[in-house]
């Protein structure tokens, strides 16, 4: 685990099956995060001590990219990535490289057309999660998705501010008509339920999946990375409300611990399927073998 190279690499397809459910993380970039800055109640010695979570040139690895959820001819996409896009490091900002585009490749490496998809449902309406959400098909006059509802957390929409994401009016005034709301414990798909936890957002919202006895819990951005398990209190510079965020992930953090369960976290570099274990052989995060 010290040396995992999952831990501070760009992430490729995983898939984890549930009984007769197949989830699968399909990757569509990557954020490099400058350590200190997302995590500002760390400091040096913390990195110094923990380099096994940070890339050669010394940032966190934030994998972007959608969950798609397959069972029988159905699928359900949680989150959509960024979209395409190429950033330079912010000069003294807290984020290094942005790069992001391969969610189409990724959907259809899995034999997966995006207009089969039935729904879009968002972790929350940032927009490193819902960048393909308001593109057109490439090459066509078509949204990417184009049959699919945009399900939304209601306190989430309440409080959206689309313009701060980068969405121009036209693009908002398109998806709009296109979205539905869902409440906490609704149910959007077979033995798919949302859970609002807020914190990172006003109306932040992970999603719990079950299947053949065992449940994942796609989480968002309640953690924005594997060190944050061993380190619930620490929360992101993001975070809209710290002290909720972190209570929520002390909660999170205990529910990961219990049997037959498995964490999915979208920023976790190429560990972004896990199992929780506070044992004290190693970091929490015990990233699966997919």
């Amino acid at each position: 685990m010290e040396n995992d190279e999952r831990l501070r690499r760009p992430a490729g397809i995983r898939t984890v099956r549930l009984g007769d459910t197949k989830v699968s993380f399909v990757p569509d970039g990557a954020i490099q995060g400058r350590p200190r800055r997302w995590l500002p109640d760390t400091t040096d010695e913390t990195w110094a001590a923990h380099p096994q979570y940070l890339d050669a040139s010394g940032h966190l690895v934030a994998s972007v990219g959608g969950l798609l959820v397959e069972r029988g001819d159905r699928a359900l996409l949680i989150d959509a990535g960024w979209g395409p896009v190429s950033l330079p490091a912010e000069p003294g900002g807290p984020n290094g490289a942005v790069h992001g585009g391969a969610l189409l490749d990724g959907l259809a490496e899995l034999g997966r057309d995006p207009a089969e998809i039935e729904a879009v449902a968002f972790t929350h309406l940032h927009i490193d999660h819902l960048g393909w959400a308001w593109r057109l098909a490439p090459g066509e006059d078509r949204p990417v998705f184009a049959r699919a509802g945009y399900l939304v957390a209601e306190p989430e929409w309440a409080r959206r501010d689309l313009s701060a994401q980068g969405v121009t009016e036209e693009a908002a005034a398109a998806l709009a008509p296109r979205v539905r709301t869902v409440g906490d414990g609704q149910e959007i798909f077979p033995g798919v339920r949302v859970q609002v936890t807020g914190g990172h957002t006003a109306g932040h919202a992970q999603y719990v999946i079950t299947g053949g006895g065992m449940r994942l819990i796609a989480f968002g951005d309640a953690l924005h990375a594997p060190i944050q398990v061993d380190h619930p209190e620490w929360s992101c510079l993001y975070d809209h409300d710290p002290a909720r965020s972190a209570e929520h992930r002390r909660a999170l953090v205990a529910e990961l611990e219990q049997p037959d369960t498995i964490g999915f976290g979208i920023h976790f570099a190429d560990a972004v399927f896990g199992r929780v274990r506070r044992d004290g052989a190693g970091p929490a995060w015990r990233p699966l073998d997919v």
